[in-house]
């Protein structure tokens, strides 16, 4: 994995130079150049605060590792509000009342842009602001583009290329666990499950249940047991051929099919199992095939057909 980030690591850094060259301490006399005229070609945030203020310095450092990130498509101009009172009370006269520190205002094409929040929100608040002003401007952020070509790359076929892209999303933010998830599974593509496995250890603890790293999670599980079911899939097919209700061995063709990249017909065999008997094995082929949906993804056409067919089982 280290390889693959590191590919991307001189663009990451020169973004972030870029954001770092966007941070600049405002005053009434360049509030004018530094927001209104500025704001027309890149959105800005204000963050109004002063040193005496507990909660300004916990908000700023967040703010500024934001506006990095954002590799120069954001814009943050701090404003001392003790040293700029003037200021204040003329922006107060114009309807935006600074009642309380820390106060961050965004601004677009020379218009307040947004609602201002107050108070020292966490990161992930802070994000979620500057991203939905990002996205008002029309500048999605670069790692929700890598994820989804990324995405789309996978489904085509093109795992290197996506694993690439993947590992590019994760320079630019490493708290998008589409982008673990993601490059996990184009390695699996890749046939190297240990790099995989390396992958969806360094994930951030606090995504380790997130869907998409789970979901990750299961089909590297399913990948090795499906090596295992392909080396017998022969056996298990002569199996069934002379016994139909042989469970266990269309159990683990199921398996096999699924390592073949077979889904519908990995999920029809565990199907035939719960409509003949569905507490098999203490419903180890129910469980399975949630197992299987989870690798697949929710939202994958194989796991939407199966699921609706297990549905009709289950409440007949």
């Amino acid at each position: 994995m280290n390889i693959l980030l590191n590919e991307n690591a001189g663009t990451a850094n020169a973004n972030l130079n870029a954001g770092a060259a966007m941070i600049v301490d405002g005053d009434q006399t360049s509030f004018m150049a530094d927001v209104i005229e500025a704001s027309r070609t890149v959105p800005v945030l204000v963050d109004f605060w002063a040193t005496w203020c507990g909660p300004c310095k916990t908000l700023t450092p967040i703010l500024e590792k934001v506006t990095k990130a954002a590799g120069g498509r954001l814009k943050l101009v701090k404003i001392d509000v003790d040293k700029n009172r003037a200021l204040v009370q003329q922006l107060s006269q114009m309807g935006l009342p600074l009642q309380s520190i820390p106060t961050v205002v965004a601004f677009w094409q020379g218009q307040i842009a947004s609602e201002p929040f107050q108070g020292a929100l966490p990161e992930s608040e802070v994000k979620r602001f500057a991203d939905a002003l990002l996205k008002l401007a029309g500048s999605s952020a670069p790692a929700a583009d890598y994820i989804a070509e990324g995405k789309l790359l996978l489904e085509q076929g093109q795992a290197e290329e996506a694993a690439k892209l993947f590992a590019a999303a994760l320079q630019e933010d490493r708290q998008k666990p589409e982008a673990w998830g993601g490059l996990a599974r184009a390695l699996l593509a890749l046939g190297d499950e240990a790099q995989a496995e390396e992958v969806l250890e360094e994930a951030p603890p606090e995504l380790a249940e997130h869907v998409e790293i789970s979901g990750a999670r299961s089909a590297l599980a399913l990948a090795s047991e499906g090596r295992k079911a392909q080396a017998a899939r022969a056996g298990l097919e002569a199996r069934l051929t002379a016994d139909p209700k042989d469970f266990e061995a269309r159990y683990e063709l199921a398996t096999a099919l699924n390592a073949g990249g077979e889904r519908e017909a990995a999920a029809e065999a565990l199907l035939d199992i719960i409509r003949l008997n569905r507490k098999w094995n203490e419903g180890a082929a129910r469980l399975q095939l949630l197992k299987f949906f989870e690798a697949w993804g929710f939202d994958d056409h194989a796991t939407m057909a199966a699921r609706r067919k297990l549905s009709a089982i289950l409440f007949s």
